[in-house]
């Protein structure tokens, strides 16, 4: 009788390591490691190079502005499917709050929808990408926090304004990087400046709203700015000098902008889906 029991707690041992083997994937990591199953790296830096290598003769770019993704994904995917049906579309800039909290996983998840797109797209940080070690999810599944491309003569500088999630430890908005592009101006006509959180959002260092008009004042020849963030359609003039700023709704509420820009102005419209 005790070797009946002996065998059958050696099988009852054995089903279990084996339904533990065959059940890895199921193991569910910390919802902040920086890395998951799948996941890409250095996202934008391969969407610039696409974009970039699209680049022509041609003098009208028309691109399409979201953001706010978040826990929206049937709508992103619906977004992505709009977009698609499109022939007209250069590229995609996702505004930020790729994520709701961080996590790896939401970023593939997301990356998962929008790599359907027939065009190249980039994405910004969020206040909602640098939730926990969101921004070092950020890093590696998308790359620098700032970044810049150009396309048919105007140069995209796509900025980190999250100042609050960041603590104020590191410089943002970043000056230097902003700076750099001042004066590098060959073969550049037009300048257009994307950011998640707008100037006097509780986000943004105010502190230094001031010098950051003040360098995109200096800008050549800046055409518009662009944040996400407030879940809501919005024009505004921050500084009362001429630069709006284009806010765009969250993807839930099934609505993007299309931006067109031609050699002598730049009209936007709000398409719904």
């Amino acid at each position: 009788m005790k070797t009946l029991e002996f065998g059958a707690g050696r099988i009852i041992f054995f089903l279990l390591l084996n339904l533990l083997w065959v059940s890895c994937d199921m193991i569910e990591y910390h919802p902040y490691d920086t890395s998951s199953k799948g996941q890409p790296s250095d996202l934008n830096a391969s969407y610039i190079g696409q974009i970039e290598e699209k680049d022509d003769t041609g003098d009208t770019i028309r691109f399409a502005f979201m953001g706010d993704t978040q826990r929206w994904y049937d709508e992103t995917t619906a977004f992505v499917n709009e977009i698609n049906r499109r022939k007209n579309i250069d590229f995609v800039i996702h505004g930020g709050d790729i994520s709701d909290f961080g996590m790896s996983k939401e970023y593939v998840w997301v990356h998962n929808i929008m790599k359907s797109l027939n065009v190249p797209y980039v994405a910004l940080i969020g206040n909602h990408d640098v939730v926990g070690h969101g921004k070092e999810v950020y890093r590696e599944i998308y790359g620098n926090f700032n970044f810049a491309f150009k396309f048919r003569k105007t140069r995209f500088i796509c900025l980190n304004t999250n100042a609050l999630e960041f603590d104020y430890a590191t410089p943002v908005p970043d000056f230097d990087f902003m700076g750099r592009f001042l004066n590098d101006t060959a073969g550049i006509q037009k300048t257009v400046v994307v950011m998640h959180a707008p100037p006097f959002d509780d986000q943004f260092n105010n502190n230094s709203a001031l010098m950051f008009n003040y360098i995109l004042e200096r800008y050549k020849n800046l055409q518009f700015a662009l944040h996400a963030h407030r879940h809501q359609l919005s024009v505004n003039d921050y500084f009362s000098n001429g630069i709006e700023y284009y806010g765009c709704d969250d993807i839930a509420g099934r609505n993007y902008l299309l931006f067109t820009l031609t050699p002598s102005s730049y009209s936007y419209e709000v398409v719904c889906f």
